[in-house]
């Protein structure tokens, strides 16, 4: 219910809620109760049973949460590291934007690892594909914005790593809890660069602990470097193509809709 309100379909529903019958059953699950949701449910439910089964802001019990601090020139590589010492889990890696998770599934394609992406600019099949081929095994990473930290069913993730940490707590939360669902076991790694050291102080307070920190010798994490600067090169590459190209089609769509706008101007 959160994430509908917070992508401004709060008068969607108030239309949608205003032409059902008043004698009907409705439901509003939500990780968190957020204020949005708060009003909605005053607005649109008529003597409403609320459950809360935890906390506002907690996590499951059964999630083990460790932090990794790490020079943001390394981030990269870093990444690698988590990634082998979690070989054969199936690994869900949180990006701040949809270039970043685009850019960083071709770093570890590079590297061989087994990685597809899932972000907002995707068309609809793309998503679903790269979606099933991460939930029938066919890539144990997945790579995504936070249109993958709820209202996907994706039933068994392992490890979730927030490569760029959110900027907020809530979001956090919902990140985490793709894994150790259902009573199932499951870990967490933020990344946390000296530039996120005031944001994941903000993070800790919220959750009301110091997490521990996930155990990496820099020594041993830059040995995979040369290695790492080459696949960035080569995904900085495949990434400007990419999006080279999806300038192009663009642009030709635009002089497409001119032209027909041309043509129903004339015929007018």
């Amino acid at each position: 219910a959160d994430r509908m309100l917070s992508m401004d379909f709060e008068q969607e529903l108030n239309k949608m809620l205003a032409v059902l019958p008043p004698e009907r059953r409705t439901y509003l699950f939500s990780a968190t109760m957020t204020s949005k949701v708060a009003k909605l449910q005053r607005a649109s439910l008529s003597d409403p049973i609320k459950v809360e089964v935890s906390h506002k802001f907690s996590t499951p019990k059964t999630l083990v949460q460790q932090y990794l601090f790490i020079p943001a020139k390394y981030k990269d590589c870093y990444l690698a590291y988590v990634l082998n010492e979690f070989a054969g889990q199936t690994i869900l890696v949180f990006s701040a934007t949809c270039n970043g998770s685009q850019r960083v599934a071709l770093l570890l394609r590079n590297l061989g690892f087994d990685a597809v992406c899932l972000h907002g600019q995707m068309s609809q099949p793309k998503r679903l594909g790269a979606l099933n081929k991460f939930k029938s095994g066919q890539r144990s990473i997945l790579i995504a914005t936070d249109v993958a930290s709820r209202g996907l069913d994706i039933p068994s993730v392992d490890v979730v790593i927030n490569f760029d940490i959110p900027g907020n707590g809530k979001e956090y939360i919902h990140r985490v809890g793709r894994t150790a669902r259902a009573g199932r076991a499951g870990r967490s790694v933020a990344f946390v660069t000296q530039y996120d050291v005031e944001v994941y102080q903000r993070l800790e307070a919220l959750l009301g602990q110091k997490l521990p920190s996930f155990p990496a010798e820099e020594e041993t994490v830059l040995i995979m470097l040369e290695r790492v600067s080459e696949a960035q090169r080569i995904a900085a590459r495949e990434l400007r193509e990419i999006l080279a190209t999806k300038g192009k089609g663009k642009r030709r769509r635009g002089e497409a809709s001119a032209v027909a706008g041309e043509a129903e101007d004339e015929g007018g």
